[in-house]
C-alpha cells in the first residue's frame, strides 16, 4: 500500500503500523489495535487514521518502512510482532512517539531505559513470550514424555535467533533430552527443514516464538501433521489450525493494550510516562482430536493445566 499524501495539518492524526509479518497473517491481531483504539475514543475513519506497513518476513526491510512512516510525518507508531520492528522505529525518530508490542524484554533489547519509566519516545506491551521458551519445552516433555530427540524450528532470520537457541538448549539439558536446531528462513524451506527434522529421528517439536513465522502456520501445521511429530507452538492460531498445543499469554490483548497506549498518547500523555505492561494471564491450549490423531494420550495433569480443551 502506498503511503497517501499527509498536509502539515491533517483532518485527523495519522498512526503508522509496523509489523514484520505479512498483512493478513493473523486478522485476530489487527482487529485488536481499533478495539484499544475505541476504548479511549478513537475509531479508525472516523477521527483517526491508520497507515499500515508489512515487512512479509523480511527483517531488514524494518528501517526503510519506519523511515516511509516518519517521512509521512505520522502522529505515533504503533509496532508489533517483536522489538525488530521497535527498533527500526525508534532508530528512525526521535521525535515521534511510539508504542509497540513484542514477546522479548524490552530493557534488555535496548528499547527502553526501565520498566517504570521506559523514557524517551518509547513504551511497550510486553508479552516476554520468547523466555516461555523453557516452559514450552517442559509442557511438551510432559504431554510425551518418552519423546528423546527434540527439534526446534526457528526462523533463521531472526535477529532474536541465537538468543531463542540458547534458552532451549538450557531447556534440553535439563530435561536431558537431545536437541536439534533446525533453522528455515523462508516458507519455501519448510519441506527441507521438515526433512531434517525427520532424518534427525526427531519425536518431538518445539516452533519458535517468531511473527514473520505466523503466514507459515497452516503449512507448519500440515508438515508436522503428516510426519506426526507432535509439535508445541507459541499461538492458539496454530492449534486452531491442528496443531496439537500452544503456551502463550494472550497476543490479541495485547494488541488491545497497544491500541489504548496510542490513544492516550494521541491524547497527550508521553511514551517517558507510560509503564511497560507485563502479562498477567498465560494460556496452555489442547487439541485432543490431534493428539488422539498423533496416538497421544495428554495426561490428566496437563488437562487440569489447560486453558482451553479442543475437542
Amino acid at each position: 500500500m502506498e503511503l497517501r499524501a499527509v498536509g502539515a495539518q491533517p483532518a485527523m492524526p495519522v498512526i503508522g503500523y509496523l509489523n514484520p509479518a505479512s498483512a493478513g497473517a493473523n486478522p485476530g491481531n489487527l482487529e485488536a489495535l481499533p478495539r484499544g483504539l475505541a476504548e479511549v475514543g478513537y475509531v479508525e475513519g472516523r477521527n483517526v487514521t491508520i497507515e499500515y506497513r508489512w515487512a512479509d518476513g523480511r527483517y531488514d526491510r524494518l528501517p526503510e518502512l519506519a523511515a516511509d512512516l516518519v517521512r509521512g510525518g505520522v502522529a505515533v507508531i504503533a509496532a508489533g510482532g517483536s522489538s525488530a520492528p521497535g527498533l527500526a522505529a525508534k532508530a528512525a525518530t526521535t521525535t515521534i512517539p511510539i508504542a509497540f508490542q513484542t514477546g522479548g524484554d524490552p530493557v534488555a533489547d535496548g528499547l527502553v531505559a526501565s520498566m517504570n519509566r521506559p523514557g524517551g519516545n518509547v513504551t511497550d506491551i510486553s508479552r516476554f513470550s520468547v523466555a516461555l521458551e523453557p516452559k514450552r519445552f517442559e509442557l511438551l516433555h510432559d504431554a510425551v514424555p518418552k519423546a528423546n530427540v527434540f527439534a526446534f524450528l526457528v526462523n533463521g532470520g531472526s535477529p532474536r535467533a541465537d538468543s531463542q537457541i540458547q534458552q532451549v538448549e538450557r531447556s534440553a539439558r535439563t530435561l536431558r533430552v537431545k536437541l536439534e536446531i533446525v533453522k528455515a528462513g523462508l516458507e519455501s524451506e519448510l519441506d527441507g527443514a521438515f526433512a531434517a527434522i525427520v532424518q534427525k529421528g526427531t519425536n518431538a517439536l518445539v516452533v519458535a516464538n517468531d511473527p514473520a513465522m505466523t503466514p507459515w502456520t497452516e503449512r507448519i501445521v500440515a508438515l508436522a501433521s503428516r510426519h506426526a511429530i507432535p509439535a508445541m507452538f507459541n499461538t492458539r492460531s496454530y492449534v486452531e489450525a491442528g496443531g496439537l498445543m500452544s503456551y502463550d499469554s494472550s497476543i490479541i490483548d495485547s494488541y488491545r493494550q497497544v491500541g489504548v497506549y496510542v490513544g492516550r498518547i494521541l491524547k497527550g500523555e508521553k511514551p517517558a510516562d507510560l509503564p511497560i505492561l507485563e502479562p498477567t494471564k498465560f494460556e496452555l491450549i489442547l487439541n485432543l482430536k490431534t493428539a488422539k490423531a498423533l496416538g497421544i494420550e495428554i495426561p490428566l495433569k496437563l488437562h487440569a493445566f489447560a486453558d482451553e480443551v479442543i475437542e
